[in-house]
């Protein structure tokens, strides 16, 4: 996007919009980035990739996910985006179907064409001979971002009946999720059933999806009651990681016996009380700093382009090693966990983020779908499309896209096939639908 244009779109921002919500959004998929960037501890020795983890490699790193695990408050920023437009939808009698497709198209049509590049590159790949373990390291690494995509569209969808608990049943809506997350858990683990586990993908972070409604409401006004919100999060985490089978860590790691992000534990719920109260504590100071000009412009610059950055920040950095394996190694030739692989992550950042900024330059303009200014569907179409998108997106997060016997190419294609349903012909109705905004 033209600066100009950002500055433009900066100086016209109304006074009422809340900055804060836009300054956390673009603040916690930095944190995502550049932690999953300094995650990868990778090394080439005798022409040979040994791919490493900081979080094993290095324990003390554990408790610090506590701070750096930021979906929390990627679920509290969209509880307060996605109530504030259901309600206006609601006032200006926008139907669901109409809303949810709006939605779905601005989360699923950036999608696209990294699910189609990788499709291409995993199958040109494997025939020309590259082993399909590797391949399948390589996509599931980049497809790592699907996950979190997935699960925030289901939230999304279902957003209208948790804003409809929200304003019946207030907190007793937040407690409930929290006290159900923790039901699930002890089905799920006690019967070591990954399956139960998995419906807290919904139950949880739709509980901290609630926090944003709080939020939007005033419920949370008030340093006292946030630093009060957080004690809750923090006693509620030391207690389930001291008393319970819960990790440290709030990253997964391979091998836990538990995992607090694979299934989505309640622990994660009482770290989203947690984040949210402080970064809510300082919003009065964040919201004067986002007076300044500068500040906010750059603020609204990452956020047009912040499902890109999201979606590609990966795939720029499996090209870079895969590049490099190619070389022999070049930049990828110090010893993980050594002063001079510390000392060297700035470089390794900025290396990524050059490359990731290309990626940007070229694929950003799919964020900015054109409008759709056609009926409403159906309710059924963009709820099948929720569906379907979100259970190829989920199986390819943790699955990648390439087997033992191949490319598994109906995930992606059964993907980009749903999100290409928003765009059926609709029968205009007599009266035209409301615009969604």
């Amino acid at each position: 996007m033209d600066l100009s244009a950002v500055r433009d779109l900066a100086a016209a921002t109304p006074a009422t919009r809340n900055r804060v919500v836009d300054l956390l959004r673009a603040a916690a998929i930095l944190v995502v980035v550049l932690g999953h960037w300094l995650m990868a501890a990778v090394v080439v020795r005798d022409g040979e990739l040994e791919i490493g983890h900081l979080l094993e490699l290095a324990p003390w790193t554990h408790p610090l996910t506590w701070v750096f695990q930021v979906m929390p408050v990627f679920f509290l920023v969209g509880g307060y985006a996605n109530g504030l437009s259901w309600r206006s939808a609601r006032a200006r009698q926008v139907p669901y179907a109409g809303w949810l497709r709006a939605r779905l198209r601005r989360l699923l049509v950036p999608v696209v064409p990294l699910l189609l590049v990788w499709l291409v590159a995993a199958s040109v790949a494997h025939a020309a001979g590259v082993p399909a373990a590797t391949l399948r390291t390589a996509s599931q690494v980049a497809l790592v971002p699907t996950w979190f995509l997935a699960a925030y569209v289901v939230v999304c969808a279902i957003a209208p009946a948790t804003l409809w608990l929200w304003e019946r049943l207030g907190w007793a809506s937040i407690v409930g999720g929290l006290l159900l997350g923790c039901l699930v858990d002890l089905v799920s683990i006690g019967a070591d059933t990954l399956v139960v586990g998995l419906a807290n993908y919904v139950v949880v972070w739709a509980t901290v999806h609630q926090l944003g409604y709080a939020w939007l409401d005033g419920r949370l006004a008030g340093t006292g009651r946030r630093l009060a919100l957080a004690g809750v999060g923090l006693v509620g985490v030391v207690a389930l990681v001291w008393a319970g089978p819960y990790p440290v860590s709030m990253i997964g790691l391979d091998g836990a016996a538990v995992n607090n992000s694979y299934p989505t534990r309640v622990t994660l719920g009482f770290l989203g009380l947690l984040q949210a109260g402080l970064v809510l504590a300082l919003e009065p100071w964040l919201a004067t700093w986002l007076q300044r000009p500068r500040a906010w412009s750059a603020t609204v610059l990452l956020n047009t382009r912040i499902m890109t950055l999201y979606l590609w920040h990966l795939t720029a950095m499996v090209l870079v090693i895969g590049v490099s394996l190619l070389l022999g190694g070049p930049g990828l030739g110090v010893t993980p966990m050594t002063p001079a692989w510390w000392a060297t992550r700035p470089l390794w950042w900025a290396a990524l983020a050059l490359v990731t900024l290309g990626f940007i330059a070229l694929l950003g303009r799919f964020e900015t779908p054109r409008r759709d200014e056609s009926p409403a569907p159906p309710t059924w179409l963009p709820v099948l499309v929720t569906v379907l998108a979100c259970g190829g997106l989920g199986f390819m997060a943790a699955q990648g896209i390439v087997g033992v016997d191949g490319v598994h190419w109906w995930w992606p294609v059964l993907t980009v096939a749903s999100v290409a349903l928003l765009r059926l012909p609709v029968r205009a109705s007599s009266a035209r639908s409301p615009r969604i905004e």
